[in-house]
């Protein structure tokens, strides 16, 4: 299992994409499912399990994260889910100094799928840490909502794609330019 990652946003930016909304695509519908992408990410053992709560809790975190990303486009205020605090709160943390720095890592025992979307709590820390984390920002289409990390040098990208979602955008606002 992957206790520390030197990138955790793109770990991040995976786990809000779980859910492909132009797509109308869920890979997280069940617990297996939930478990089965833990794994995949060695956040768990593969023989995780996950329960229904696990999945709920996932969902609210996936969701609520995809809130705080598309606040990083502007000086807007989040507009987060009320149940992002409840899926934070269960998840439990505590600091070690266990490694050469201190670090987040769950209190639940390392082969529940609990544990693992602990380690996802954790690694917003980590991409605060890295500075990576205000670069996370979500499709400001409204259709899409694809999360996706800012590489732009100044960090003004609005789009998952600009020959997608961003031509979208900019033929609808020529269409309705050239109406009036």
């Amino acid at each position: 299992m992957a206790e520390a990652q030197d990138d955790p946003a793109p770990l991040l930016r995976d786990f809000v994409n779980t859910l492909n909304i132009d797509a109308a695509e869920d890979e997280l519908t069940t617990p297996e499912l939930l478990a089965a992408w833990l794994a995949g990410r060695r956040l768990v053992p593969d023989d995780a399990r996950a329960s229904g709560a696990d999945l709920a809790t996932a969902i609210a975190l996936r969701e609520g994260l995809r809130e705080a990303m598309s606040a990083h486009h502007g000086p807007r205020p989040a507009d987060f889910p009320d149940d992002l605090e409840d899926a934070l709160t269960a998840v439990p943390l505590r600091v070690t100094f266990a490694g050469a720095r201190p670090d987040l890592v769950p209190l639940d025992p390392p082969g529940t799928a609990a544990a693992g979307l602990a380690r996802l709590a954790a690694a917003i820390m980590d991409a605060v840490a890295a500075g990576t984390w205000p670069r996370l920002k979500v499709c400001q289409e409204d259709t899409c909502r694809w999360a996706f990390l800012d590489t732009s040098k100044n960090r003004s990208r609005a789009w998952c794609s600009m020959s997608t979602c961003g031509n979208r955008t900019k033929t609808r606002a020529y269409r309705a330019r050239r109406r009036t």
